[in-house]
């Protein structure tokens, strides 16, 4: 019997690595065996493209890799992760809990397309990952949504004041907003949780945000 599966997704800055560990400590303290994933794995050789992409080095506009091919890099690194790394905990563990995955292709990438082109990017996006490489597909994917603006701010206080720490991504406000865009379009066409992080123009208490996301990955259940 394999693993619950699930993915906690959002735009740079809104907050994913610190609940993604809040949920793995709770999930931990039930006593449920749980295995915590992060993409892309920067730490391994199989996210050498992502990191190349995001380092600008094929063009300093996320626009000048087209969204097959840069979904592609980062497909790369999930499947390697797979098969070496949490395979096995994919099939013995409770829980996989993860920052970040497939979807943030859907997120990201699929924002470089007309918008009459959208469903067919999710439909290959799906069947490349979950059919064609044979990646686990998420039980539950729940979407932080914070406002560029808002997460412009955090990722400041992240860097201290230096913009050059920023990726190919997080430099780029235009593209930001076309991504949550495409990320609200994907939460609705494919049944992800949205949790709306941002009140007046500032980020919610962690505190308030991590009872959300239980909530919606219905731990409960797990009992």
């Amino acid at each position: 019997m394999s693993a619950k599966f699930i993915v906690i997704e959002g735009l740079d800055g809104s907050g994913k690595a610190t609940q993604t560990k809040i949920l793995f400590d709770k999930i931990s303290a039930m006593g449920k065996s749980i295995k915590k994933l992060e993409f892309p794995d920067y730490a391994s050789e199989s996210s050498a493209l992502v990191k190349m992409y995001l380092g600008g080095e094929f063009g300093s506009n996320p626009n000048d890799v087209n969204a097959y091919a840069a979904s592609s890099f980062y497909a790369v690194d999930r499947v390697a992760s797979f098969l070496k790394f949490w395979k096995k905990d994919y099939e013995n563990s409770d829980v996989i809990l993860s920052d970040r995955y497939a979807t943030s292709n859907i997120i990201y990438q699929m924002s470089k397309l007309d918008k009459s082109e959208w469903d067919n990017f999710i439909e290959w996006q799906e069947d490349f990952e979950y059919n064609k490489l044979s990646v686990p597909k998420p039980d539950k994917v729940i979407y932080l949504d914070v406002k560029p603006e808002v997460s412009q701010k955090l990722m400041s206080k992240r860097y201290e004041g230096d913009e050059g720490k920023k990726d190919l991504h997080e430099k780029n406000f235009a593209f930001l907003l076309e991504c949550r865009k495409s990320a609200l379009y994907a939460a609705e066409k494919c049944g992800w949780t949205i949790i709306d992080c941002c009140e007046n123009g500032e980020i919610e208490p962690i505190e308030s945000i991590a009872e959300e996301i239980e909530k919606a990955a219905e731990i409960n259940t797990l009992c």
